[in-house]
């Protein structure tokens, strides 16, 4: 089996690293501290590409395979510790270009690919109810057929990126007999008449990324706002859940990268009892810990761009990575605030902050109750 990059894929790293470092993030503990989300820090990741890596250069993309993409979004996570602009980016690659890409027309790509290439719209993806999260079938959200289209009626709750958002992918229920195939998916733009956009609520972590609610009282889409052919919402909803799953976490491998490396340098220089911490078993298996986890994720993430990229069914593998990267990144960063000591768990240096943004992994994407009920039912359980 070849574990390598090509040189290609390892220039690409490397000049996304480089473009990682360079982007400032100065202001990032004020920032995370009044939830401000930066729009010049995603002007410059579209201008770099980090918005098109996967999409057809028609549109404005790179048109890359999906391994290379990975790399790309891991080299970020690595290069800048905004988890929050990290997530927000692999949020509208996965929940948002990817779904245009397999099922969008192409009068619809023509329409919203260019600009979220190019950094200049937002898209958000609403899936989520507050009474319909890990049981997303059961959604309330009704699109009802009108002359020339659709009225939808919903609220959508927990949406990211959804107080700035400039159009959504709305899910909603078209005909309720039919349970999971009476589900459609409509590209719905924010400024239609009916349809209101909730504050950027406060969260735990994640705090750079905008999140929040998305409500439609009677608002009117075209025929052509469909995404997909009628009854395909629950097609488009597994083909977004395995993108998210599989991909949503690579920035967060990169994160778990530069964590060890600073919980190596830290107890490396750090000096008790007349020697280096790191010197402490208790310490360096801690490290160890971090490294087996950082491996074992990055393994999963790359199987599933790998098992996507051929073609094969990516279920498992999907499944596997968003479990094993979402818990894991929590972990470790425990462990990198057990290092750091009580340094560590100061907002000023920073460390703090990674297990804050780590935790909402967990819940979103699917959470890992729902992970392993995946996980089993493949298994024939």
């Amino acid at each position: 089996m070849e574990f390598g990059f090509s040189p290609e894929q390892e220039a690409l790293r490397a000049t996304t690293i480089d473009f990682a470092q360079s982007l400032k993030a100065t202001d990032l503990v004020h920032r995370d501290a009044t939830q401000v989300f930066d729009r010049e820090l995603w002007q410059q990741s579209a201008d770099f590409g980090l918005l098109g890596p996967f999409v057809s250069p028609e549109y404005g993309g790179r048109g890359l395979d999906l391994v290379s993409t990975v790399i790309m979004l891991e080299a970020l996570g690595y290069g800048f510790a905004d988890n929050g602009h990290t997530l927000a980016v692999n949020a509208q690659l996965w929940a948002v270009h990817a779904p245009l890409v397999r099922f969008g027309s192409d009068q619809q790509k023509q329409r919203y690919l260019p600009g979220l290439v190019a950094g200049t719209i937002l898209g958000a993806d609403g899936i989520t109810e507050v009474d319909a999260g890990s049981d997303a079938y059961s959604m309330k959200t009704i699109a009802e057929e009108a002359a020339g289209g659709y009225r939808i009626t919903g609220h959508k709750s927990y949406i990211t990126m959804a107080p700035m958002a400039d159009f959504a992918i709305i899910f909603a229920t078209t005909d309720p007999s039919l349970g999971r195939w009476g589900i459609d998916a409509f590209l719905v733009d924010t400024d239609s008449p009916g349809l209101t956009l909730g504050e950027n609520q406060a969260k735990m972590g994640l705090r750079t990324v905008p999140f929040g609610d998305i409500v439609l009282e009677d608002v009117f889409v075209a025929e052509d706002a469909r995404l997909g052919p009628k009854g395909a919402g629950a097609s488009i909803f597994n083909h977004v859940m395995n993108y998210e799953r599989g991909f949503i976490f690579a920035s967060h491998v990169g994160a778990m990268h530069r964590q060890l490396e600073a919980a190596i340098s830290y107890a490396s220089t750090r000096e008790q009892f007349g020697e280096p911490i790191g010197s402490f078993q208790s310490v360096s298996n801690r490290i160890v810990d971090m490294q087996l986890r950082l491996e074992t994720s990055r393994l999963l993430l790359y199987r599933a761009a790998w098992v996507m990229d051929t073609g094969q069914d990516a279920q498992m593998a999907a499944a596997l990575a968003k479990l094993q990267i979402s818990e894991a990144f929590v972990t470790s960063s425990l462990d990198s605030i057990r290092t750091h000591g009580g340094l560590g768990y100061l907002t000023e240096a920073g460390v703090e902050r990674d297990l804050r943004d780590a935790v909402g992994g967990v819940l979103y994407g699917g959470t890992s109750d729902i992970q392993r009920r995946a996980i089993a039912h493949i298994l024939g359980l």
